[in-house]
């Protein structure tokens, strides 16, 4: 089963004293493309949060933002006295003013107030990482979702090409016919008189430059080929992407080799149904 490299997950998770968020969007990308924003308290689990999204991920452009706000009185800002009350000392011999001015002016100045580095709780980061985990499994999900549209669609197309794969195999004897027809009639509008079984091994030669017994044998086997990968128990999107490259290269040659106007019509059309093929797969993960 595939599964699309779009999708959305959330999780909220609420402490004692913070509310925090969790959110992970993801697009299509040729690799993993992890953007991260993380408050500055957790930067020392960057790392860890972002193996744990890669592995369950793999591809796309992700986008992971942890949200946190805090909902009680809780604050690692505290005044540094020392500072603020050398301010005051200095200020009191340039302007003559109560202490509550020059308290005023000195709580403005610079390293007035000191933050404490606020350690990482582990039991808190645990329930971090399992909302992390939530969100991971709902964007999966949704990507599974999606993905299951995208079979749907790659499903129809397939069969589209198989269908005018047919088509051209009950043309082919009628186009072989139309060509040897072509051939003798040209002979005949020469009015000279050629040695048949001569002519018969030319002509046989020449037929056999339009042949496209073996395109057909290949792009069968690449329609089957593909089917079988897109049922398969992985999504691998790059894997569908190297068949429908060569599922390209059949149907090309099918069309330079045809040399019949029906049949041309025909691998137009598989060629218009493959370009679908292409763009669905390019969000397959």
């Amino acid at each position: 089963m595939i599964q699309s490299m779009t999708g959305f997950g959330k999780s909220l998770l609420q402490l004692p004293s913070k509310k925090i968020t969790v959110e992970i969007k993801s697009l299509n990308s040729k690799t993993l493309d992890l953007n991260a924003r993380i408050p500055g308290q957790y930067r020392e689990k960057e790392l860890q949060l972002r193996n744990t999204i890669s592995n369950a991920l793999t591809r796309g452009k992700v986008d992971f933002s942890l949200y946190v706000e805090v909902t009680a009185e809780e604050t690692t800002a505290s005044i540094n006295t020392a500072v603020v009350k050398k301010y005051m000392e200095q200020l009191k011999t340039l302007v003559d003013v109560d202490d509550t001015e020059l308290l005023k002016m000195a709580v403005r100045m610079p390293d007035t107030l000191k933050t404490e580095r606020e350690e990482i709780d582990e039991t808190e980061f645990s329930s971090i990482e399992e909302a992390v985990n939530i969100a991971l499994k709902e964007i999966n999900a949704f990507r599974t979702d999606e993905g299951k549209a995208l079979e749907q669609e790659l499903k129809l197309r397939v069969s589209n090409i198989e269908n005018l794969l047919e088509e051209i195999i009950a043309m082919d004897p009628d186009r072989i016919a139309g060509v040897r027809e072509r051939l003798r009639k040209g002979v005949a509008d020469l009015k000279e008189n050629v040695d048949e079984n001569r002519f018969e091994q030319e002509l046989v030669f020449y037929i056999e430059k339009f042949d496209i017994t073996e395109e057909k044998v290949r792009l069968d086997n690449h329609l089957s080929y593909f089917k079988e990968t897109l049922i398969s128990e992985d999504s691998n999107g790059r894997k569908l992407a190297f068949i429908s490259q060569e599922m390209g290269r059949e149907i090309n040659t099918i069309g330079s080799k045809s040399n019949y106007a029906s049949m041309q019509q025909l691998v137009v059309q598989m060629k218009d149904e493959l370009e679908k093929v292409k763009e669905q797969l390019l969000n397959v993960l």
